[in-house]
């Protein structure tokens, strides 16, 4: 994945005004904007991309912003939301930030404001993301896995060839050990779409990781799957 792509912001604002002239400064400050005008196809870009933070307003018609940010909480998605409103009482404030929001902006605003909150959720989101790294090599009962040469010594002692795409996912599960990580975040950093190819396809991927590195394959003890949610790698 190169470093120089594009952080990805979806923008979900009614009033066409104020999206476009959002949508234009966050343009130039070298964000790739992807727009929605109401809640419910906002939630559906959040289903089939990835972004890297949400601005949000919201006053939205069919489906408000609160809403929107309960619904993406509710997902385990913890892509940074921005909220937008109107209403200045801080029993909004309170309730945007209760419900998942990571910062809360009101109307009217400052662009600079706007534009340097962005850019802190989204280094924080950065930071949150750089987990501990590991070395070229890495051992786990009898196998030994070795990234710099993509390729694995597996429990029976024989050597296998790893694609990049398995030493890259073996990577990010192992960097996140004990931890779920998140369909969506294995697709983005893995495959490297912004639009993901199905789940399937990782679930090969961890069928053949249980097929090399399990005593048992059907208990498996490394390689887990979380119906609905992602994948995990442990040592217990």
């Amino acid at each position: 994945m190169g470093t120089d792509k594009k952080i990805s912001i979806l923008l979900v604002e009614d009033e066409e005004n104020l999206h476009e002239a959002l949508k234009l400064n966050l343009e130039l400050e070298g964000y790739e904007i992807t727009s929605a005008y109401d809640g419910s196809t906002a939630l559906k870009a959040v289903n089939d991309e990835y972004f890297d933070l949400i601005i949000l307003d919201v006053m939205l018609p069919e489906l408000d912003g609160i809403s929107v940010t309960e619904t993406i909480r509710l997902q385990n998605n913890d892509v940074p939301i921005l909220i937008l409103s109107a209403k200045n009482t801080s029993a909004d404030r309170v309730l945007g930030l209760k419900k998942g929001a990571d910062d809360y902006l009101t109307k009217p605003f400052n662009l600079e404001e706007l534009l340097l909150r962005v850019h802190k959720l989204i280094e924080k989101n950065k930071k949150m993301q750089d987990k501990e790294t590991i070395g070229d090599t890495y051992q786990f009962g009898a196998n030994l896995i070795d990234f710099k040469a993509q390729e694995a010594k597996t429990k029976s002692g024989e050597t296998v060839q790893l694609s990049r795409k398995e030493t890259m996912l073996l990577k990010l599960l192992i960097e996140n050990k004990n931890e779920v990580v998140p369909r969506e975040k294995i697709l983005q950093a893995v495959w490297g779409y912004n639009v993901y190819p199905t789940t399937r396809t990782i679930d090969n991927f961890i069928l053949s990781f249980r097929k090399y590195f399990e005593e048992d394959s059907r208990n498996p003890r490394y390689f887990h799957s979380v119906r609905g949610v992602g994948y995990k790698y442990s040592e217990q």
